[in-house]
């Protein structure tokens, strides 16, 4: 279980000062020092550049005016235009009644401030294709241009914030300017005029991450939309294929290592490279080949579910947005099964599917979402997902997604309730760094065998290398079928000053999927999991007992859903390997005193 002293004992020492440092490798304290002193160098920075915004914004050339709109390729709902007429604006989780005033008015949730002002529900209104949402949509821009439209440091005017509302004010250019008057018009290109000022500014001297990408794809679609002069649009081209270069991997991956920016990317991506297109200008060599090598890698992530892997951020996946996606890749793609620079690994045999995460943590600036998940896994049998990790609840979900973030919320080994990376998750730390990760696995290591009768894959990290002097290494071995997952976990004694061996207790977890139901068997020696099409899956650890806790899946369509996690527990010192098997179970459950096809006495039922 996600139990919760342990887990606001975790987020405490992970984020309060001198209690993490003082059981850390003096390393540690100079990655923390480094982190903190160039987070307070970029605030810096920006607080001296505030005065300065305004002048910009008043500098800044209005467009004349817009020759094309990009196509949104998000899927639309129109019956949420009659909800936002009555006043209703439900964003991440939220919903709020405006009672007649204008929404922009209102004090709420950031996340919700941010969806609100982001304006991505606007393809809503032009779906429903009435009169009556045009104009609404026409008014509620309006009120925001009057209410909120000059840059302030509320959420509303963060960097990406601001380039999500370019996006959507540019692909709704035909809904927003039909039959508006001249003075609406010129307030309309005013607050694109200022939001492009905004955006450079964030590009010059604003917060890294991953809003760099979004300002540079919104600045090049409004040089485009507006016919921008050339030296603007070479500008453009230049901070767009400069942030692609960086924050794209050469697998195709995000830096962030977050399957969900991958598909927000190809979302913003592809309109972008039609404008190219459709303008008859040559499309930048580096966002060609950014869609070419991202949409390998979504495959990957595409599990047999429908799904994408719960991993580093990952929340409930939209599989008509997926499905809208590779609709524009040739349908004979195959899925990337190596991705050593974004850190991840696919094995597909037979009616099996396993991902393993294989990678460090990213970046500190893109580490704001990231998990402490290494080396966690995620395994379907038949398209039923089987094993899984917790995943990301919406934003709105603050507490939620801490936890969330914890390497017990995953489908590995957690030794000491501590996780494997370590976060800037409360106090000072956490407002300076905004929950970045300030340290974890530094060093994995990865090696993969494909052989006809099976796959091979071994993987370690050094996470927990200075806290309590071991490194976890995982050996998974997927038979041809696919119906057959063998596992070994082993914790062993690194070398170095820094490295000695403390003895403490783990918990090796595998989280269930709130579908799959679970017995103990065997007096507690095996676990018998059911799918949802009657097959049945023994779970067993070679000479351990094997517990079932209840856990929680926080990625699913419809919220947080209760579900179960097998356990297995040991000591650094006492039992140092666990040797672990998931395989199909072709025979009734095993014979008991009680009855055939029952559990043994004493077994566990849920």
């Amino acid at each position: 279980m996600l139990r919760q002293s342990g887990l606001r004992g975790r987020l405490c020492m992970c984020s309060c000062g001198e209690r993490y440092l003082t059981g850390a490798a003096i390393t540690q304290k100079w990655r923390l020092a480094r982190h903190v002193a160039g987070a307070g160098l970029t605030r810096l920075k920006r607080v001296a550049a505030t005065p300065f915004r305004e002048l910009a914004a008043l500098r800044s050339r209005l467009p004349e005016k817009l020759a094309w709109a990009p196509r949104d390729i998000r899927t639309t709902d129109p019956t949420l235009a009659d909800d936002i007429y009555a006043g209703y604006f439900a964003f991440g989780g939220k919903i709020v009644n405006a009672h007649g005033r204008s929404p922009f008015e209102i004090e709420a949730a950031p996340s919700w401030e941010r969806a609100l002002a982001g304006f991505g529900w606007l393809r809503h209104l032009a779906a429903a294709d009435t009169a009556l949402a045009r104009a609404n949509a026409q008014a509620l821009v309006d009120d925001f241009l009057t209410l909120r439209g000059r840059p302030s440091t509320g959420p509303m005017w963060e960097t990406q914030v601001t380039a999500r509302r370019m996006l959507s004010w540019l692909s709704q250019s035909p809904l927003l300017l039909q039959g508006v008057d001249q003075a609406f018009y010129r307030r309309f290109m005013a607050g694109l005029a200022r939001g492009r000022a905004h955006l450079h500014r964030a590009l010059a001297d604003g917060p890294d991450g991953d809003a760099r990408l979004t300002a540079a794809i919104a600045l090049m679609q409004l040089a485009l939309c507006a016919q921008s002069p050339a030296k603007e649009s070479k500008r453009a081209v230049k901070a767009l294929s400069d942030e692609l270069a960086r924050q794209i991997l050469p697998d195709g991956g995000h830096i962030s290592r977050n399957p969900q920016m991958l598909v927000d990317l190809l979302l913003d991506l592809l309109p972008l490279r039609q404008i190219f297109v459709a303008s008859g200008l040559e499309t930048p060599r580096p966002l060609i080949e950014a869609i070419d090598r991202i949409t390998p890698i979504l495959r990957a992530f595409r599990l047999d579910d429908g799904a994408l892997g719960l991993f580093n951020g990952m929340g409930a996946t939209a599989p008509d947005v997926i499905a809208t996606l590779l609709a524009y890749d040739d349908p004979r793609g195959t899925a990337l099964s190596n991705a050593p620079y974004s850190g991840y690994q696919r094995i597909s045999a037979g009616a099996g599917l396993l991902l393993m995460d294989c990678g460090k943590a990213p970046p500190p600036a893109f580490s704001q979402r990231a998990h402490a998940g290494c080396l966690s896994f995620e395994y379907c049998y038949d398209r039923q997902k089987v094993i899984a990790n917790c995943g990301a609840p919406d934003a709105n979900r603050e507490a939620a997604r801490e936890a969330a973030r914890a390497t017990a919320a995953h489908s590995t080994l957690i030794i000491g309730d501590m996780s494997s990376c370590r976060f800037a998750a409360e106090g000072a730390l956490r407002q300076l760094l905004q929950g970045q990760i300030v340290d974890g696995p530094h060093h994995v290591a990865v090696a993969r065998r494909d052989e006809p009768r099976a796959t091979h894959l071994t993987a370690s990290h050094d996470g927990y290398v200075a806290a309590f002097g071991v490194a976890h290494q995982r050996s998974l071995r997927l038979s041809a079928d696919g119906a057959r997952l063998e596992g070994e976990d082993r914790l062993i004694a690194a070398e170095g000053p820094d490295a000695a061996l403390k003895p403490a207790p783990y918990a090796l977890r595998f989280h269930l999927h709130p579908a799959i139901e679970a017995q103990r068997v065997w007096d507690g020696a095996g676990v018998m999991l059911t799918l949802p099409d009657g097959a049945q899956m023994i779970f067993e650890a070679r000479g351990l007992e094997t517990e079932l806790e209840e856990s929680v899946a926080f990625a699913m369509p419809h919220g947080p859903t209760r579900a179960l996690q097998i356990v297995v527990r040991g000591d650094i010192i006492g039992t140092p390997d666990v040797v672990w098997s998931l395989a199909l179970h072709a025979a009734p459950p095993p014979e008991s005193e009680a009855g055939q096809g029952e559990p043994e006495p004493g077994a566990d039922q849920l």
